[in-house]
């Protein structure tokens, strides 16, 4: 009976099992990660709403065992061997596989030179982390969140509706500078500083320490900050280690094709630690972190692993909540020439991001509740269908987008 191994319990690797079991495989199935949680939904961690009690879980427990599906919680793997098809865990197990899966994730990056372990300086990335972060997010409290990106800017959201007084650091000009434009992180900067939030940019941080029970956070122009907590949200590193002892090829990721096969046979790759070319861009290869993208690559690497042969061929897309403003992002805007924009009313609007040939590359939305979603949605199907639409008509919020996706 054939054994197919998942490394990583995480979004993707929890997909990918139960999308062999939909698709008819009926060998066995290990699942190994390294929380002692059962597979659990991340995004819900920044959220504003979510329960600091248990996480969202991906599947009810018992699902797992009713699937067939071996789950094994808390291990770490260290190593896997190409030549042996074979995986050793943490705890000297050792598994044969016959197709192995790499769903291992990304890892928080830490601050150089901040002390490890201690209780003050912090980052986001299990629910560990969350539930340690809301023991914090209390009035009369202070957060520093070093970082001013998508995680930093949710957590400051979060703080300042749980009370807490905020101050954002960020060493960039601006907020959101990596695939949000300036017009739409500029208002939402706006309002975190309308909600209290002092946000702090093109400032650089000479070190991080504990001092007295309390993080310091000395700036380079000789200020130094106390605060209560010293969230660290400056990005995540593709967890790799493991690939590369392989010996398997490393590129911004462990190194996938676009049926998310990696350089070794029968070992594949999906979700936030792998990089793979995207077809609808000119197979520029990409590395995405985000939810979706996680989802749709657990489900895609299962059909891959039964030999399916499915191209990874869906928009990119990525949506944020802070306070009561919702930012979605359909497509990659880099490479784009000229934007358009259209006003949806009710102080939403959607940026339309076309090439120099006039064809749609990516649409950027902020607004209230879901009030770009919908046409968002319309916007990533024009994206998937390389449509070159009228600028004007992208622009003239009486021109239904439907119209333009049926010429």
């Amino acid at each position: 009976m054939a054994h197919f191994v998942i490394l990583g319990a995480g979004e993707c690797g929890a997909r990918a099992a139960f999308a062999l079991r939909e698709k008819g495989f009926n060998g066995e199935i290990t699942l190994v990660g390294a929380e002692p949680l059962h597979p659990y939904e991340r995004p819900p961690l920044s959220k504003a709403g979510a329960d600091a009690g248990d996480p969202k879980f991906i599947a009810a427990p018992e699902k797992y065992a009713d699937s067939g599906i071996r789950l094994l919680t808390g291990l770490e793997a260290r190593d896997f061997d190409t030549a042996s098809r074979t995986v050793t865990l943490s705890d000297r197990t050792t598994l044969s596989y016959d197709k192995l899966l790499l769903a291992t994730g990304a890892a928080a990056r830490s601050f150089p030179g901040a002390p490890e372990g201690s209780a003050h300086i912090r980052s986001l990335r299990t629910h560990h982390d969350a539930a340690a972060l809301r023991d914090v997010m209390k009035p009369g409290k202070h957060i520093v969140i070093i970082g001013g990106g998508f995680i930093g800017l949710e957590l400051a959201a979060t703080a300042r509706l749980l009370g807490a007084e905020v101050t954002v650091i960020e060493g960039l000009e601006r907020v959101l500078k990596r695939g949000v434009p300036e017009e739409i992180a500029h208002l939402l900067a706006e309002r975190h500083r309308a909600e209290g939030v002092d946000i702090r940019c093109g400032v650089s941080i000479e070190s991080l320490s504990e001092e007295g029970g309390r993080a310091l956070i000395r700036l380079s122009g000789g200020e130094a900050i106390e605060a209560d907590l010293a969230l660290v949200g400056i990005g995540a590193r593709p967890n790799v280690e493991i690939a590369g002892r392989a010996g398997l090829a490393i590129e911004n990721g462990i190194a996938a094709d676009s049926y998310l096969r990696t350089s070794a046979p029968d070992v594949f790759a999906a979700g936030d630690c792998c990089s793979f070319p995207l077809s609808i861009y000119g197979d520029r290869r990409v590395r995405l972190e985000s939810w979706r993208n996680a989802q749709e690559q657990g489900t895609l690497a299962g059909a891959n692993m039964l030999g399916l042969d499915e191209a990874v061929s869906s928009v990119p897309w990525f949506w944020s909540d802070q306070y009561d403003m919702t930012l979605q992002i359909a497509g990659l805007a880099e490479g784009a020439a000229t934007h358009q924009r259209r006003d949806l009313g009710a102080g939403a609007f959607i940026l339309f991001h076309l090439d120099a040939d006039g064809r749609l590359i990516a649409a950027s939305g902020i607004g209230p509740g879901n009030a770009v979603a919908r046409d968002i949605r319309l916007a990533e199907m024009l994206i998937a269908a390389r449509a070159h639409p009228d600028p004007a008509a992208l622009a003239a919020n009486d021109v239904k987008l439907k119209s333009l996706l049926a010429a």
